[in-house]
């Protein structure tokens, strides 16, 4: 793949101006240069701000059934692209070939999804005691979002907050993560291509330690829609406190599997190692506690660790990789240095895939492992946001359940039982915005609300029908006839 060169869309047209150094952005497997992005300061956003406002005039007078052509035109059009916006998440993300060609296809159904809500009545007609009297109440956009998104899905996760967004008549702002704005810059190529208006979306690319908080508290902002890490959600929710600007946030996750001493293992295993380690790891609905039924604990340590052991660690676009390399040699190191301190806690390897000689030199890659843990352990509380998977026992449904909620976040967790009373206890009783019953942590449908409780998220869900309410005010009008 040749260097790509990025710009940004301003007003409707692509721009390269920017104030910093451009940003460089490497492939993970190998450090080699995918491309370059410019690096905006804050002096730079009153261009992309002003546009958007003015956009978001434009937008709210276009028909909903207009809007909608224009989102499926760009799914269509994602559709075509598949191929290069696959090779261009692997080399810029290191997912793997069938992990990045899932994504785009995601991508598509988003738009495609949200699309057709330009023909599908969204408000209602009310009754009221007056005579003569009709009440209506209508959903309108809020009016400019800005769109924070991570690296770990960047090109799904900008279009599950995007199309919501623009089909509801908002102007959108995105500010792409500093290691994948690429793939997100094709996606505003893309819809510009589909014939969005000048400043209806416009991109911002650089450095949140020099541009996030003139950003995300702009007073031209209506709402934020936020996926990151919790210490910076939490941050922006009290930046935006008491601003009038609406923030939408989805953080952090712990999430535990649970498997009963009745579970069919022959399904547990494959579920639950594409839960814990596909995307290497990086995925914030990822399994990383597994929480075994003690009679049936043995056999499951040896399942897992057999699993485990088979994995193929390798570059995303290499044959037979099972696990690609982590985004960067900085998430390398941070994950190491969690593994180090979990094992100086306690912790006890029981299986791991071997990396290739060279290989954690080469890029940023790391072993996946599974480990023997207690609830003590850092493990077992602070998010790794890798390929590692910690085991303890228990004795019963209810210990089992206790275990789950000991977490500060709340976002997804899953159980593994033949028994439906065992399947609704747990649905009713544990603490996650998310749960599965013999289905991984991970991987919710778009027309699927999805989003955490604690410290994993804020009350606005994404997805489907909640998606749309985020991005929208309800305005209640009383029409007297005669």
């Amino acid at each position: 793949m040749s260097t790509i060169v990025e710009a940004n869309l301003v007003g409707g047209r692509f721009t390269a101006e920017a104030s910093g150094e451009p940003l460089e952005v490497r492939n993970p497997a190998n450090g080699e240069l995918v491309g370059r992005v410019p690096a905006m300061a804050a002096s730079d956003l009153d261009a992309v701000l002003d546009a958007a406002v003015a956009g978001a005039r434009t937008w709210r007078a276009t028909g909903s059934i207009e809007r909608g052509r224009i989102l499926l035109e760009a799914a269509a059009l994602i559709r075509q692209d598949a191929a290069s916006l696959t090779e261009l998440i692997v080399a810029e993300m290191g997912k793997t070939v069938l992990e990045a060609r899932g994504e785009v296809g995601k991508t598509a159904e988003f738009f495609e999804y949200y699309g057709g809500f330009g023909r599908a009545p969204f408000g209602e007609m009310i009754p009221d005691a007056r005579p003569g009297t009709f009440v209506l109440q209508r959903r309108e956009p809020v009016g400019v979002v800005l769109l924070i998104t991570p690296w770990n899905d960047p090109l799904l996760t900008p279009a599950r907050k995007m199309a919501p967004a623009l089909i509801s008549g908002n102007a959108v702002v995105i500010k792409p993560a500093s290691e994948t704005p690429l793939i997100a810059l094709r996606l505003a190529e893309i819809l510009h291509r589909a014939g969005l208006p000048a400043g209806v979306l416009g991109t911002v690319t650089g450095r949140g330690s020099v541009i996030g908080d003139a950003l995300a508290t702009d007073s031209r902002l209506a709402a934020v829609s936020f996926t990151g890490s919790t210490s910076v959600g939490l941050d922006l929710q009290r930046k935006l406190a008491g601003s009038g600007i609406r923030i939408q946030t989805e953080m952090g996750g712990k999430n535990a599997a649970v498997v009963l001493a009745d579970a069919d293992l022959d399904l547990v295993i494959p579920v639950l190692m594409d839960g814990a380690f596909k995307q290497a790891g990086q995925r914030c609905t990822a399994t990383s506690r597994l929480i075994v039924q003690r009679e049936i604990a043995d056999d499951l340590r040896a399942r897992v660790a057999a699993s485990v052991s088979a994995l193929r660690v390798g570059a995303g676009d290499a044959d037979g990789t099972d696990v690609g390399p982590v985004v960067s040699r900085t998430a390398q190191r941070d994950i190491t240095q969690r593994v180090e301190a979990a094992l100086g806690e306690g912790a006890i390897v029981i299986a791991r895939a071997a990396l290739a000689e060279g290989l954690a030199e080469r890029g940023s890659f790391v072993e996946p492992l599974f480990l023997s843990i207690d609830r003590d352990n850092s493990l077992w509380r602070d998010e790794v946001f890798g390929p590692v998977l910690g085991l303890i026992e228990v004795d019963s449904l209810d210990e089992a359940i206790t275990a789950v909620n000991d977490s500060a976040y709340g976002l997804s967790s899953a159980v593994y039982t033949r028994s439906l009373d065992a399947a609704f206890r747990f649905v009713d009783e544990v603490d996650t915005g998310q749960v599965s019953v013999n289905q991984p942590t991970s991987g919710w449908d778009i027309h699927q609300a999805f989003g955490g409780f604690k410290e994993s998220g804020s009350p606005f869900k994404e997805q489907g029908l909640e998606g749309l309410r985020f991005y929208t005010r309800v305005k209640t009008a009383a029409v007297r006839t005669h």
